[in-house]
């Protein structure tokens, strides 16, 4: 019987502890670095890989993206009998609920202005926030965004929940589906975007959306940077209904020199840094996935690709 193959074929990351990793929990598999013309392999760890690689490994029974977004990878042409399969939490919940926190945290107790002053050399008091005018909303509530609305309700903010389809969270207000966009948005005085990526979520937070929250809300793009329209955050932070923004995802990626958000005061950029991919929590969920559909068994986590998440 010839072994089970594994190719791996992620961009701009080191193969070597990957490999190591994999080879050490599934020693029965043969896993290789993917070269063109390489052996058919029956499952594939990728990240942005080329169309190539689909086009010469067509017998592939199942692709783990190592993100957790996988908008970029449902572009390409897939096997259709391969299942896609995303991580699920593999450490980034926690990171992402903390980045947020922090972000929430630092507007909410004007922990900016304070230290802007003190550069200054102002020594400044300015008066204390009531928690049940900083609501927060959390847009998508996967694994990812319902940790971030339990992290943000165990400091005492309000929050909203918004997604697709209804989902039950302890001390989470929940908003679902178009018919109460609107209203989620009205309730808001933070937004939080962690949506996936889809030709129904492209450009959702733009004039319309964002004007929507209320007078001085604050933005935190976390998801991606095809979700917002950059012109219309720009246009409401100068017109004064958003107070600002922290955007970790941008359209391109690293953010052009010449892009106006570097240029603005009210925006604070990071580099696509909020949740990053934690190698060995990571390679612990795709081994426990791989075995189980070497055994024929149901896996979590796999991608409806007509959905696109």
């Amino acid at each position: 019987m010839s072994p089970f193959r594994i190719s791996f074929c992620c961009t701009n990351t080191d193969p070597e502890p990957w490999l190591a990793g994999l080879r050490a929990a599934l020693p029965q598999a043969e896993v290789a670095v993917w070269q063109p013309g390489a052996a058919q392999a029956e499952a594939a760890v990728v990240w942005m890989p080329p169309q190539q690689f689909f086009d010469e490994q067509p017998q592939l029974k199942a692709i783990f993206n190592i993100g957790a977004g996988v908008d970029a990878l449902l572009k390409l042409r897939l096997p259709p009998q391969a299942v896609v399969v995303r991580l699920e939490d593999a450490g980034m919940a926690v990171q992402m609920a903390e980045y947020v926190c922090q972000a929430v945290i630092r507007q909410f107790r004007d922990l900016q202005t304070y230290a802007e002053d003190v550069r200054a050399g102002h020594w400044t008091y300015y008066p204390p926030r009531q928690r049940r005018d900083f609501s927060v909303g959390v847009m998508g509530l996967g694994a990812l965004g319902a940790r971030v609305a339990q992290a943000l309700n165990t400091f005492e903010f309000p929050v909203n929940g918004w997604s697709r389809s209804p989902k039950v969270l302890d001390g989470v207000r929940p908003f679902v589906g178009a018919a109460q966009l609107n209203d989620f948005l009205a309730s808001s005085r933070v937004l939080v975007n962690l949506l996936p990526l889809t030709p129904q979520t492209t450009n959702i937070l733009n004039h319309d959306t964002l004007s929507r929250l209320q007078p001085g809300g604050y933005v935190i793009n976390v998801a991606r940077g095809a979700h917002l329209v950059d012109e219309d955050l720009l246009a409401l932070i100068h017109s004064g209904h958003l107070s600002g923004a922290l955007l970790d995802v941008f359209r391109t990626e690293p953010l052009p020199a010449d892009h106006p958000f570097w240029h603005e005061p009210k925006i604070t950029l990071t580099p696509h840094t909020s949740a990053r991919t934690l190698r060995e929590d990571s390679m612990a969920q795709m081994v426990g996935k791989i075995v189980a559909i070497q055994r024929g068994e149901p896996v979590a986590g796999v991608v409806d690709v007509g959905r696109g998440y």
